[in-house]
């Protein structure tokens, strides 16, 4: 599944959003709308919301997938720590393609929930294109729905497209994206397929469905797919391996980490701090920022008990509906903002509101109404009962839309010299555009570099301390919130032989893509 529409969002991200965000000449998300539509409150919103997504579906659920990995594999308590060999070894296991899809049908845990079914593998499970009405990710849901969330993973979150505004040029960023693309091909076979080997090998642990076995296999009670690859790991690869295993994870779930926090930190201080603090100095910001990780990363961690038992405890479903309830107003915003010049600020931030508001209450709900255990009887809304994730994520997406429209269409309309360069239809505009924004800050916090001259220590001892523990004590001490970086990407010119290169290969792995759709469907 995680291949769906991520490969075809990832092109749409190099050919489409980033020649109007480096024609807007932008540092972040939130002051690319800014420019956009002009006015502060969408900008802090939006800021605030992606926090607020960071925190939910990023930070919290990487900490726990990292704790969940290590819990399995030496045996610590998930709050005390709060790829290739394993792949091969399982299919060979397991008895490669073939061999994987007898032994998952007929994998049944010893322990089941008597006058229940919810203990047998699905029919469906291999095919990608699921029944729209009873399939666990309908197919209509997967292709369209699948594709709003994925828009605001890959071309609208900062985490993400920080990456391509520092390219070197815009032929750069294509590549990069295009790269992407093919490595997004490859969870399906390295992720998904070895976690139905882990299914088949281990149906007691991976696959129980009694309550009570559950809590003592994985401490939660609604169901332990979620150690299906870590459990893989520490049955099927020796001790060397298994630590050295352990140690690409660490190594992946801190760069993770690393590139949230650093769009976190940088959205923080840049459209909201700085905002409220218009003076405040570089090491100000600094030290704000990181402060502001802090709190982050103890937010996240007080909700990691919600993310064990959400979703049936499995962590990619939990993952998407919470970015169904939340993200598809952004995206809607963004398409609406790029592709449709009449959209103005008050569309799009009653737009957000409306959207913000409906997608609340189905989070509450969701929620409020835990999906029962099996063999539970379970009384949920029909919202949630009938009404999937993803195809709620397409209703917001059009609900959403004809928000920011209706009010557009009844109200004042931006005049064109605000616009120039701020869409796709004037990405190439050379006329001078007025900016709605006010005056932009006089520093750059995030490519500055601190020294004792610029910016001295202060005298007292423990002002020295707190600086020296946030590693700002001497010259050259470090950039200030990261999350951007000296880049030549200042114009949409492209190297006539490179551009080539990047559409063919663009339209390589569409073909590609389109290939394995029909394959798996």
């Amino acid at each position: 599944m995680t291949m769906s529409p991520n490969s075809w969002v990832l092109v749409a991200l190099g050919w489409i959003f980033i020649p109007v965000y480096i024609s807007a000449s932008v540092v972040t998300m939130p002051e690319y709308l800014a420019k956009r539509f002009g006015g502060q409150r969408i900008r802090i919103y939006m800021s605030v919301l992606s926090l607020i997504l960071y925190i939910f579906t990023k930070i919290s659920t990487d900490i726990f997938s990292g704790a969940l990995f290590i819990q399995v594999s030496l045996g610590w308590d998930l709050y005390l720590v709060c790829v290739l060999f394993v792949h091969f070894q399982a299919f060979s296991k397991v008895g490669w393609y073939e061999g994987l899809v007898n032994r998952y049908m007929s994998a049944v845990p010893s322990v089941t929930v008597a006058n229940t079914t919810c203990h047998l593998p699905r029919s469906d499970a291999f095919r990608m294109f699921r029944d729209p009405v009873s399939g666990d990710l309908p197919w209509p849901g997967l292709v369209f729905g699948l594709t709003v969330l994925a828009t605001w993973v890959w071309c609208t979150d900062q985490v993400i497209v920080q990456r391509s505004l520092s390219a070197k040029s815009l032929s750069h960023a294509k590549a990069g994206s295009v790269l992407g693309g093919y490595l997004k091909l490859l969870p399906m076979f390295f992720i998904v397929m070895p976690g139905m080997i882990s299914r088949a090998l281990f149906p007691d642990e991976v696959g129980c469905v009694d309550p009570v076995v559950c809590q003592s296999v994985c401490g939660a009670s609604v169901g332990c797919s979620n150690i299906a690859y870590p459990k893989l790991v520490v049955e099927l690869m020796p001790v060397g391996l298994r630590g050295l295993m352990l140690a690409v994870m660490l190594a992946a779930l801190m760069s993770s980490l690393t590139s949230i926090f650093n769009s976190s930190s940088t959205l923080f201080t840049l459209d909201l701090y700085h905002r409220a603090r218009p003076k405040a100095s570089e090491r100000e910001l600094m030290i704000v920022g990181r402060v502001f990780i802090l709190v982050l990363v103890c937010v996240s961690l007080m909700w990691i008990p919600v993310i064990q038992t959400a979703n049936s405890g499995q962590l990619f479903d939990y993952i998407q509906s919470v970015t169904s309830f939340l993200a598809p107003p952004i995206t809607a915003v963004f398409l609406m903002a790029i592709f449709w010049p009449r959209a103005n600020e008050q569309g799009a931030f009653w737009g957000l509101m409306t959207g913000l508001v409906v997608g609340l209450i189905r989070m509450v709900l969701e929620f409020s109404y835990v999906a029962p255990s099996c063999g539970q009887p379970g009384h949920r809304p029909a919202i949630l009962a009938d009404v999937h994730y993803l195809y709620f994520a397409l209703i917001l997406l059009g609900l959403t839309c004809l928000i920011i429209a209706a009010v557009s269409l009844a109200t004042a309309p931006i005049p064109k010299e605000h616009l120039y360069r701020l869409t796709w239809w004037s990405r190439y505009s050379q006329e001078p555009r007025i900016d709605l924004t006010g005056p932009q800050m006089t520093s750059d916090p995030v490519n500055s570099n601190f020294s004792n001259d610029s910016d001295p220590l202060p005298a007292s001892w423990w002002q020295r301390a707190a600086l020296w523990l946030c590693g700002l004590t001497g010259p050259n001490s470090g950039p200030a919130p990261p999350g951007t970086e000296n880049s030549e990407l200042n114009s949409l010119q492209e190297d006539p032989l490179w551009r080539r290169v990047c559409n063919i290969n663009a339209l390589l792995l569409l073909a590609l893509n389109v290939f394995l759709w029909g394959y798996l469907a």
